[in-house]
């Protein structure tokens, strides 16, 4: 009876070792289910079906004659910002500051930029009043590092000699979803953070949150 118990305590110290061996390595499955994602959604087709649905939407509303200031950022809405990661955004155009803010700053700051997003992305596609034609083409070298990607696209629009030329910065957590976009060299998030710190450096945080929640108002 004695010589039982003992192996009985030897047996449950030897699943509970290997249960804590096994937690603390990776889990099998995620890594099956990161290599088929990988297979079926690699980031440069992410990228590349999130801009064709955007601009193919825009063109539908030029054919319609229904290009309003007011739909286009619907389709916005619609097309554009579910696919960006805008808690990842936010935080990198924060940066330093970004652990200094309590849950309702960054929030404000991420209802900020979501709007500025809007208008500018607004802007930019409105400026197209015609097309008549859009080819778009992946570079096939995207950067990798881990759950993040850059994938650089070339757009041509109405057969003009010269693409432009965008490329955007993804992260994935179940899908890849963009938390930048750098065009022509420049980051919109690096242009957002200088805005901040220039601000922060002449009157501090709190005025900058003050100033932020005005402008959503």
């Amino acid at each position: 009876m004695k010589r039982l118990a003992i192996i009985l305590a030897i047996f449950h110290m030897s699943v509970a070792f290997a249960t804590n061996a096994m937690s603390s390595t990776l889990n099998p499955v995620k890594i099956i289910n990161d290599q088929v994602a990988d297979i079926i959604d690699p980031p440069n087709t992410a990228a590349l079906n999130i801009m064709v649905n955007a601009l193919s939407s825009l063109k539908e509303l030029r054919k319609q004659n229904e290009a309003t200031n007011e739909n286009i950022k619907t389709l916005i809405k619609i097309k554009l910002l579910p696919n960006i990661a805008m808690d990842v955004s936010t935080e990198l155009a924060l940066k330093k500051h970004w652990h200094k803010l309590n849950i309702k700053q960054k929030q404000i700051f991420q209802k900020y930029i979501t709007q500025s997003l809007i208008k500018d992305y607004a802007g930019i596609l409105g400026s197209y009043e015609e097309l008549d034609s859009v080819s778009i083409s992946v570079d096939p070298n995207v950067k990798r590092k881990n759950n993040k990607a850059i994938v650089k696209l070339m757009i041509t629009i109405n057969d003009d000699p010269k693409p432009l030329i965008i490329s955007l910065k993804m992260i994935r957590s179940n899908q890849w979803r963009v938390y930048d976009v750098v065009f022509s060299g420049v980051s919109l998030m690096k242009n957002y953070r200088a805005q901040f710190d220039s601000h922060i450096k002449r009157k501090g945080i709190n005025s900058l949150i003050a100033k932020t929640i005005k402008k959503i108002k």
